[in-house]
């Protein structure tokens, strides 16, 4: 069930909890790469885009530093932004977004009004889109929408939802080797969920990944 939680504004300083367009999307954006902290009083969100932490600033609308960061995991530069807002953080917890949350995370409670900036949110952050010429039959160009997560009761929320909003279902893959879980469609119904996503030509979005889908696009209208 997607509901509305708004709690009005919050003094200077903090993140004004009122949903719309780009806050929809950096819930987002929290839902697959944010982190709260164990303690409960900190968010962190890293990216190998800068980007996407400007982004996920602006529709927060804070101005914490930007900073280059490096995991344990990786040698790859990335960018980190992190503040603290106790009631911001409860509210996440209050709508399914909690420490921890990677394989455990369900549901989220998202007004139904803005659900598809939310999916794109989800997109920019852990989905992926890609393409190839099919070579069993002539001329065949495939190309499958994809989203990601550790969850398979968030796999299972969010073909649920698209179902409910579009009608139709996708599938659900995990490779043996892999702990994630994948919820893919195929052209017809990308397409369909793409118009959705960026309906708004204005809408705040990742520019690698949106120039990505433009590509794919233009080949399928020729």
């Amino acid at each position: 069930m997607i509901i509305c939680m708004n709690r009005g504004s919050k003094p200077k300083g903090n993140v004004e909890i009122k949903w719309s367009s780009n806050f929809a999307y950096a819930i987002g954006l929290m839902a697959s790469d944010g982190n709260v902290s164990k303690d409960g009083r900190h968010i962190t969100f890293v990216s190998k885009d800068k980007e996407q932490i400007e982004n996920f600033a602006k529709c927060l609308d804070i101005d914490n530093k930007i900073s280059p960061h490096k995991s344990g995991s990786t040698s790859k530069d990335s960018f980190r932004i992190q503040f603290g807002d106790v009631t911001f953080i409860l509210f996440l917890k209050d709508i399914g977004i909690t420490s921890a949350k990677s394989k455990t995370i369900g549901s989220v409670l998202v007004p139904k009004k803005y659900f598809f900036d939310y999916l794109r949110g989800e997109f920019d952050g852990d989905g992926s889109i890609y393409s190839y010429w099919d070579k069993r039959w002539k001329s065949s160009f495939m190309f499958y929408l994809c989203f990601a997560s550790a969850s398979n009761k968030h796999i299972i929320w969010l073909q649920n939802e698209i179902n409910n909003c579009l009608n139709f279902t996708g599938h659900i893959t995990k490779s043996k080797n892999s702990s994630v879980f994948q919820l893919k469609y195929g052209k017809a119904d990308s397409i369909k969920i793409i118009e959705k996503m960026y309906c708004n030509s204005s809408s705040v979005h990742l520019s690698r990944k949106k120039l990505k889908i433009d590509k794919i696009l233009a080949i399928v209208a020729k």
